[in-house]
């Protein structure tokens, strides 16, 4: 007999039922440790790939532009995989994103190390590191919003924004304990050298995948709703929907296909895609300001630690964003996103001016902090603007917002630091400008957003 999920049977109606929701703290644990494997090695990642470029004697903006055709994969597959997670189930989505991870590691592990070891030129080394990343772009963009979608649909309205922000808060753990671990795994002895971290995040999400085969149960939805709309953090304090109970009818017709352009997401997509930018311009440039600040340009081996150092610092002020200030002081959507883009633009500009270890370690917390307030602003805001049954797909549209902003956005930043540094971080701050000119006026007021 199948494995039966009991938060999966049907239950007797509401008022004589048992309180629906609660996942076991097992289960959770599982789709705690699928984001934070993915996160933690895509930070790793981050932090060594600015000494492999100097390595291979490659121009940074290259570098960056390697992730671009992964990014916008990411954009296309991940409503799809979003939408397909409601009929084939969330345990099949996150596997499916887990192998995806896995393959995608190993295929850039091998790809740079033949570069590094002189088998390949630098070109084909980019060339099929672009084509191995691309499998987490199509693939790995599986299992986001089928982890969040599982979380929402089996959590009450009054549990949900603390389970789903248990969730995101993996993601930035992950993103601490990446650059964290990246220098441990670079190891010249074994001949792996910068290429360690990729093939050692692979093996542990090999372990990741098979705890979740043997002990997640297979499900299949029973939710309309599909998930709050969270690409990869979330707690704005507001409830997400009207109160949950079980499909009864399966013939209900689906809701429209809801468009980017929708007049209720439109002001929330306009932030998160030019705040997306700025972000995404902002972890761009800081691995090569720190070779470059630091005169590490000649010994890129010893870059690894004050990158992942920086980068570290970064995943610390987003996490004390997202569990210490936005709980603190209850920020609604619209509060997070206009804080939280001020924060950044001052920290950019910090960053631009750093001239040591500390000040760029400083610079880059404050703009981690303004931006671990925005994004789970305007992702509660998308989820907030449109109705329960369009949950599904509003998270997988800030999905695909969240990839959209690295498909061009780092190189772009890179290309411009490249030439001044003051176009760079100039771009960015004006940015950052622009949402919160347009958020002060466009963005719905945090009250009548959530009586909405």
């Amino acid at each position: 007999m199948a494995d039966t999920d009991p938060d999966l049977t049907r239950a007797a109606p509401p008022a004589a039922a048992a309180p629906t929701g609660a996942i076991p703290p097992s289960r959770m644990a599982l789709l705690f440790m699928v984001m934070l494997v993915t996160a933690a090695g895509n930070t790793a990642m981050q932090s060594v790939m600015p000494s492999i470029g100097t390595a291979l004697q490659v121009d940074d903006v290259w570098i960056s532009l390697a992730y671009s055709w992964s990014a916008l994969l990411w954009v296309v597959c991940a409503p799809f995989w979003a939408r397909r997670s409601d009929k084939r189930g969330r345990k099949a989505m996150m596997a499916l994103g887990l192998s995806g991870f896995i393959a995608s590691f190993v295929l850039c592990g091998v790809a740079l190390w033949a570069g590094l070891s002189g088998w390949m030129t630098a070109f084909w080394t980019l060339i099929a590191f672009a084509a191995a990343r691309s499998l987490y772009g199509g693939f790995g963009s599986a299992a986001p919003p089928a982890v969040q979608a599982y979380v929402a649909s089996r959590t009450p309205r009054a549990e949900r924004t603390q389970a789903l922000s248990l969730i995101a808060s993996s993601f930035g753990l992950g993103t601490v304990i990446g650059p964290a671990l990246a220098p441990l795994m670079v190891v010249p002895f074994l001949g792996l050298g910068l290429t360690g971290p990729f093939l050692c995040f692979a093996a542990i999400g090999v372990v990741a995948l098979v705890l979740l085969r043997l002990r997640l149960p297979d499900d299949e939805p029973q939710y309309a709703a599909r998930g709050q709309g969270v690409a990869y953090s979330s707690g704005s304090g507001a409830p997400v929907d009207p109160q949950e109970t079980p499909e009864q009818d399966d013939t209900a017709p689906e809701p429209p296909r809801l468009s980017w352009r929708d007049p209720r997401l439109r002001p929330w997509v306009f932030a998160g895609f030019f705040g997306g930018h700025a972000q995404a311009m902002v972890l761009g440039i800081s691995g090569f300001l720190v070779l470059d600040r630091l005169g590490l340009r000649d010994t890129p081996a010893e870059g690894a630690g004050p990158v992942g150092l920086v980068l570290m610092s970064g995943a610390i002020a987003t996490l004390l964003a997202q569990w210490g200030l936005i709980p603190r002081f209850d920020l609604g959507p619209r509060a997070a996103t206009l804080w939280g883009i001020t924060a950044a633009a001052f920290g950019t500009v910090l960053l631009a001016v750093a001239g040591d270890l500390h000040l760029i370690a400083l610079g880059y917390a404050i703009a981690s902090l303004g931006f671990g307030l925005f994004r789970p602003g305007t992702t509660a805001g998308t989820s907030l603007a449109v109705t329960r049954a369009e949950q599904g797909q509003a998270s997988g549209i800030v999905a695909s917002l969240a990839g959209a902003s690295y498909i061009y956005a780092p190189a772009l930043g890179v290309w411009l630091y490249g030439h001044s540094d003051w176009l760079g971080f100039g771009l960015i701050v004006a940015l950052c400008l622009i949402v919160l000119v347009h958020g002060w006026f466009r963005l719905q007021a945090d009250g009548d957003l959530i009586r909405s």
